[in-house]
């Protein structure tokens, strides 16, 4: 999955020179978190609403109200952003941008193009959203989490006895570290008759170092809302 496919691309932007007053009204309006930074059009950095709070001055402070706005029309962007600004490439890979932002324990991440101009801005919901794509979970299907040998066409197998079954594969996952030594944990995600469940979990469990962890449906219907 690539990042141009998942990005917002319209994106809010202040120009270096904004000042801090006007940056917090643009955040507070459109309900936002960050705001990329522009120095004749190039991106120079990122302002965050905590950058922004940690820039006002404290309501127990002596200053009067009109001292304070007063700091704050004329305190600009560049003095409180962060330059450093951490940035991929509108062709970079979904999961790329998700490990970035888990080593730098950050929310969000400007998106380039190969000119280095600002097209676009990933955030966490928008990486969510693309593993709920890719997982098919949607679609309400079977996951089957098997067990297997860490060998070539070990996968191929299952997928054979699935097409006999005339299952549809919604996606497929691999993962090792959960896994028995020289095995892989497969989670694959189908649709499939439900009279034909028993039988196809019976052909699985009867090729040899195959294991069916679990079998489960996900109900969609009633999700915890804060609602």
């Amino acid at each position: 999955m690539l990042i141009k496919d998942w990005m917002a691309t319209a994106v809010l932007t202040v120009d270096a020179n904004t000042s801090v007053m006007r940056a917090t009204r643009i955040m507070k309006e459109n309900n936002i978190r960050r705001l990329p930074v522009l120095s004749q059009g190039r991106l120079t950095g990122v302002v965050t609403d905590r950058d922004l709070k940690e820039a006002s001055p404290s309501s127990t402070s002596d200053m009067d109200i009109h001292e304070m706005y007063y700091l704050l029309s004329e305190m600009k962007i560049k003095d409180v952003m962060t330059d450093k600004c951490i940035s991929l490439r509108q062709d970079d890979t979904l999961e790329k941008a998700a490990l970035v932002m888990l080593k730098e324990k950050i929310s969000g991440i400007m998106i380039l193009d190969d000119e280095d101009n600002l097209v676009g801005l990933l955030s966490e919901t928008d990486i969510l959203r693309g593993f709920i794509h890719a997982t098919g979970i949607q679609d309400g299907a079977h996951q089957y989490v098997i067990d297997m040998p860490d060998t070539r066409g070990s996968v191929t197998r299952v997928i054979d006895i699935l097409r006999d079954y005339n299952a549809r594969v919604i996606s497929i996952l691999t993962s090792f570290n959960d896994a028995p030594p020289g095995q892989k944990r497969v989670a694959i995600r189908i649709t499939m008759d439900d009279d034909k469940l028993a039988e196809f979990e019976d052909a699985v469990s009867n090729l040899d170092h195959y294991t069916i962890v679990s079998h489960s449906k996900d109900e969609l219907q009633n999700l915890p809302s804060k609602k």
